[in-house]
């Protein structure tokens, strides 16, 4: 035998070695869960949520062969589907699931791989939000019941993967946009602006009204103001008037003269005052005489 023989042969001894030992041992990583398939039937779970098994592992070799999931959260983002709503409306829903594996077992036996698990858990998905959604209506849907409807999406999946034994924990259910078809934003726009304007006419009416019933409460208001002020101005006048005669009549008692006087100084002003008055007179008219014999002749 040539020296080259045993290390050929040790040569072929440590590639069997390796072989063997390639299909014994294999590692499983943190974020890792596997299943250990014993001629395709599974056996055990190495790593389970809540179980140690992370590291280095054995198997039986040729016999029995891994797969390997993620332990970790899993995000599914489901294609947009068109839905009709309560009131007839139809919205486009965007959504996504968050979910991981509990029961890798169940799971590997109900949906055997991602791919699987992904086209199932999509069409529960929209399964369920047409069921919600479509008995409530649009703008429920899109503000003002949304987080509630969400929740209730989310429980019903949760329910019908437990029912169906998909073996996956539901995280949340959230949908990320939820808009009006392209073919019907339009209609709704136009829709939405008539309203506003029909909205607007009605406020302007009822503002046009309200001026006007301010306008005729003011006018009233003046009329009043203005009646009761000359009612004030005349009894005011009245008086004066009253006091003034009696006061010229105290006057004029105790000397005629200077009343006479007085009255003609009036009679003056009010015919002469102007500069244009055309008098034809006697010359010994007694409207003069004021001017001939001054206060004195008042006397006479």
């Amino acid at each position: 035998m040539s020296r080259s023989s045993p290390l050929i042969v040790y040569a072929v001894i440590l590639f069997l070695v390796a072989i063997v030992a390639g299909n014994t041992l294999f590692v499983v990583e943190q974020r890792q869960e596997a299943i250990v398939l014993r001629l395709g039937q599974p056996v055990r779970v190495i790593h389970a949520p809540g179980q140690p098994g992370a590291g280095l592992n054995f198997k039986t070799p040729f016999l029995e062969n891994v797969i390997k999931f993620d332990r970790r959260n899993l995000a599914l983002e489901a294609d947009q589907e068109e839905i009709t709503a309560a009131d007839q409306q139809k919205i486009v829903v965007d959504a996504f699931l968050r979910y991981r594996i509990s029961d890798p077992l169940q799971y590997y036996r109900t949906l055997h791989d991602e791919t699987t698990a992904q086209d199932r858990l999509e069409r529960l998905v929209n399964s369920s939000l047409r069921q919600i959604l479509g008995s409530t209506n649009t703008p429920d849907i899109i503000s003002a019941r949304r987080d509630q409807l969400m929740q209730q999406s989310r429980l019903d999946v949760e329910r019908r993967a437990k029912a169906s034994r998909l073996g996956i924990e539901v995280i949340d259910l959230r949908i990320k946009r939820a808009d009006l078809p392209a073919a019907n934003q339009a209609s709704v726009y136009r829709r939405m602006q008539t309203q506003r304007q029909q909205i607007a006419a009605q406020y302007r009416a009822q503002g046009e009204q309200q001026k006007r019933e301010i306008f005729a409460a003011a006018d009233k208001e003046v009329a009043i103001t203005l009646a009761t002020a000359q009612q004030e101005g005349e009894t005011t006048r009245g008086q004066g008037d009253a006091q003034r005669t009696r006061i010229f009549g105290q006057a004029f008692g105790k000397d005629p003269g200077f009343a006479a006087f007085y009255r003609s100084m009036q009679a003056y002003q009010t015919g002469l005052g102007q500069g244009d008055a055309t008098l034809i007179l006697s010359p010994d008219s007694a409207f003069f005489k004021y001017f001939e014999q001054g206060p004195s002749g008042a006397r006479r």
